[in-house]
């Protein structure tokens, strides 16, 4: 059973475009939105979420000595077809909207096979109907994923989402302990849960 850590994830309320959909960009005040241990995003859920465009958030914690950090856009739902509807199927994703969003955490960690250098990275994924592939990539500031470059990949690993019962209305991403010096990055959307094992590098 994972512990998950309670993590507050702080929102500019900025309109973006979400690959492949592209949307007009507004500014909006500021909202501090907590995210809790069962999961839900205070304040955010389809009844309650007013807000148009996709939020600028973040997402951090500290897993054993090594601190994370996430920095994404969230869109939400809306009521689309979001797996091959607005996110399509078998092409580089940026996992979110707008700029690709990037991970960095201030020790090296080990992820499948690979050892990862400390420092910033663009997460993005490969989403497909029964697995995805994920990435890691050494250009972590780009707009969606056009100057995406696979030779810049420092990681490229399969894994495979769950389903979840519960719809989440905006994609989030919430960094989770498993253990003494291991955890998961997790991010959810719609119905499905994906999950990236990690170990501190010693």
């Amino acid at each position: 059973m994972l512990t998950r850590t309670l993590i507050t994830v702080s929102f500019g309320c900025i309109l973006a475009c979400s690959a492949p959909v592209k949307e007009s960009i507004s500014e909006q005040e500021p909202t501090d939105i907590k995210v809790v241990p069962d999961g839900v995003v205070i304040g955010l859920q389809p009844e309650a979420d007013t807000l148009k465009g996709s939020l600028k958030a973040y997402a951090t914690s500290k897993i054993g000595h090594t601190a994370f950090t996430i920095n994404y856009y969230s869109p939400a739902t809306r009521g689309r077809m979001i797996w091959g509807g607005l996110v399509a199927y078998d092409n580089v994703w940026v996992t979110g909207a707008h700029k690709a969003t990037n991970i960095e955490f201030d020790t090296a960690i080990d992820i499948g096979e690979t050892t990862v250098p400390a420092g910033r990275y663009a997460f993005f994924t490969i989403p497909g109907k029964d697995s995805w592939t994920i990435i890691l990539n050494k250009n972590w500031n780009q707009h969606l994923a056009d100057d995406y470059d696979q030779a810049e990949d420092v990681v490229r690993m399969t894994v495979t989402p769950e389903t979840e019962e519960t719809n989440q209305e905006r994609l989030r991403y919430v960094i989770e302990a498993e253990g003494d010096g291991s955890g998961e990055i997790v991010m959810y959307w719609d119905k499905l849960e994906l999950s990236i094992p990690f170990s501190i590098a010693n």
